[in-house]
């Protein structure tokens, strides 16, 4: 009799709905910023920097897994996050998630809210329940930290994060990271327009300086 073999039918596990979002929304940002990570990084390129075009260092993952971070070497119109966006597309980050550490062991600066600080370490229950979530591109500590509220720091606003994540909670953390941004550029421009102005523009055509002596003179 011939035995028969059995044929194992690997199961198909759906993608969860935050790594939808990921895929698609990921997927979008990146398009869109692909001229403008482009442009940053030819122009770091002709100034040759130090560091090179990218920094490099390694973060922990989903489940300890540990992978090199690579971002373009500035921090304008946030060209250093945007160029983090396939890392979301592939998968080793979220678009929203606690910060990514660094391993055990490393030294050397770790990112938090766009802005290198001294790696302060993290406890090793910390650390656990940050390899059980994928670390994200922007969380809640970069939207929350800046208001300067004990309750507000980083490493609180995290673990609140771990505890009470979902899609609702990463759209609104999308939102206000969105709104920050578009109302930084706005400030900007308003502050670059500003400084352009002087008062001979608002003065009629024929003005001159002389004229404005005779009246002071004749008063």
């Amino acid at each position: 009799m011939r035995a028969r073999t059995r044929v194992r039918v690997r199961q198909w596990d759906p993608p969860s709905t935050k790594r939808v979002l990921d895929l698609t929304l990921g997927s979008a940002l990146l398009a869109l910023a692909a001229p403008l990570l482009a442009g940053g990084a030819l122009a770091l390129a002709a100034r040759r920097p130090p560091g090179g075009v990218l920094t490099r260092s390694p973060r922990v993952g989903l489940n300890g897994h540990v992978f090199v971070l690579r971002s373009l070497h500035t921090r304008r119109l946030r060209l250093d996050l945007l160029s983090r966006l396939p890392y979301v597309v592939r998968g080793d980050l979220s678009l929203v998630g606690p910060e990514p550490l660094a391993p055990d062991g490393e030294d050397g600066p770790r990112i938090e809210g766009g802005t290198c600080t001294p790696d302060s370490g993290a406890s090793p229950a910390a650390r656990h329940w940050r390899q059980e979530l994928k670390p994200g591109l922007i969380g809640l500590a970069q939207v929350r930290s800046r208001s300067g509220m004990p309750w507000d720091e980083p490493a609180l606003l995290d673990q609140h994060y771990a505890e009470h994540h979902g899609v609702g909670l990463d759209l609104a953390i999308l939102a206000s990271a969105a709104h920050a941004s578009l109302r930084g550029a706005v400030r900007g421009l308003a502050r670059h327009g500003k400084a352009r102005l002087s008062d001979t523009d608002h003065r009629l055509s024929g003005y001159s300086t002389a004229e404005e002596v005779d009246s002071v003179s004749t008063d």
